[in-house]
């Protein structure tokens, strides 16, 4: 006897989307059935009705978020494997969390045969699949709500202590538990080898006491459960630093060209991967650049699929007195950007560039 047909439910609010993803799965109808809704509340009645193996989810979505739909389905069908999609950029935190085994993110815009590939994965009948959120840890939740930019509470329970963070726009602002507040009580409550966790939808923080990204802070708390844990920390940092001191060998000819005044090597998540210069002021500068053009470069992709053309190699803008260069690093979720000043010898910058471009992909 045939085996019963794999389902896979597709959830978004982008209608287009759905229909479009709907008629390019279709020739895999052999294999299985795609079935689209438009929001978290349609999700949940098919979820109700039908078995589900494979749900394909938006984060950001009116009444019912994909955060929220993710915790129904851990709650009432954890054999059920999700696949989250984001408009917002891969990263680090990502890549980090899915090494801990998290369910798979896809980042929009994306080429179908990569859904296609990550759907037939996800069908496969085998343990330890990243999708599944029967094993979901609280980093896979506070990314959700930071890639999502919901403004919520997330509330944890360990035992007899209860801790609170709050998200803004998906920026972590507050966070407390017993006498802490701040990063450290953050810091506390991501070391909690496990728990309970509720979210509280557009719920404001009593006061703002984070300004950190929420990058630098799911990683800082990684890095400090690696240190707990045991982990050769040291010789990580170490390999580290010295891979970025190659790069920022690479780099000085371009840095000491004239009209220079800093360059950026960041993710399409705007997360800064190293800097010139490098000091406490431009640490601020970095990170503040690296937000900015996550936002540009996501906007950037929307452009691109609008024109159904090739992403650029190389962008360069003049702002008045101001100019920036951000060439695409090949083969890697990354780019250098340069600004300079009035002065700077733009096509010099530019050739120096397309010379150590591939030598420091290598690197990152």
């Amino acid at each position: 006897m045939a085996s019963m047909q794999k389902r896979v439910l597709i959830v978004d609010d982008e209608e287009d989307l759905t229909w479009t993803l709907s008629k390019k799965l279709s020739r895999d109808s052999d294999k299985f059935q795609v079935i689209t809704v438009n929001s978290g509340r349609e999700a949940i009645d098919v979820l109700n009705q039908v078995p589900i193996d494979l749900v394909i989810s938006d984060v950001r979505m009116p009444e019912v978020s994909g955060l929220e739909l993710l915790v129904e389905i851990k709650e009432k069908y954890p054999q059920t494997k999700v696949i989250i999609m984001t408009a917002y950029g891969s990263s680090d935190v990502q890549r980090s969390a899915s090494e801990r085994g998290s369910f798979r993110y896809i980042e929009k815009p994306f080429e179908i045969n990569e859904l296609r590939e990550l759907i037939l994965e996800g069908l496969k009948e085998k343990k330890g699949f990243k999708g599944s959120v029967s094993d979901f840890q609280l980093g896979d939740i506070i990314q959700l709500n930071c890639l999502g930019r919901l403004t919520s509470a997330l509330q944890i329970k360990q035992e007899a202590e209860t801790g609170t963070i709050y998200f803004q726009e998906g920026n972590i602002v507050h966070a407390e538990t017993g006498s802490l507040s701040g990063e450290n009580a953050f810091y506390y409550i991501m070391s909690w080898p496990g728990g309970e966790f509720s979210v509280r939808r557009n719920a404001q923080p009593p006061r703002e006491t984070i300004s950190k990204g929420w990058q630098s802070l799911l990683l800082e708390a990684m890095r400090r459960l690696d240190e707990s844990s045991g982990l050769a920390v040291e010789e990580k940092e170490q390999e580290k630093q010295s891979r970025l001191n190659e790069i920022h060998l690479n780099l000085n000819p371009v840095f000491k060209t004239r009209g220079v005044d800093f360059i950026l090597i960041h993710n399409s998540a705007g997360f800064p991967i190293t800097f010139l210069p490098s000091n406490e002021e431009s640490n601020l500068e970095a990170i503040e650049l690296g937000n900015q053009l996550s936002v540009f470069l996501n906007d950037l992709k929307k452009l691109q699929k609008h024109l159904q053309t090739t992403p650029p190699g190389l962008l360069e803008i003049q702002f008045g007195n101001l100019f920036m260069i951000t060439n695409k690093i090949p083969d890697k979720d990354a780019y250098i950007t340069v600004l300079g000043d009035h002065t700077l010898n733009v096509g010099f910058v530019r050739f120096e560039l397309r010379k150590i471009v591939k030598e420091i992909g290598e690197m990152v």
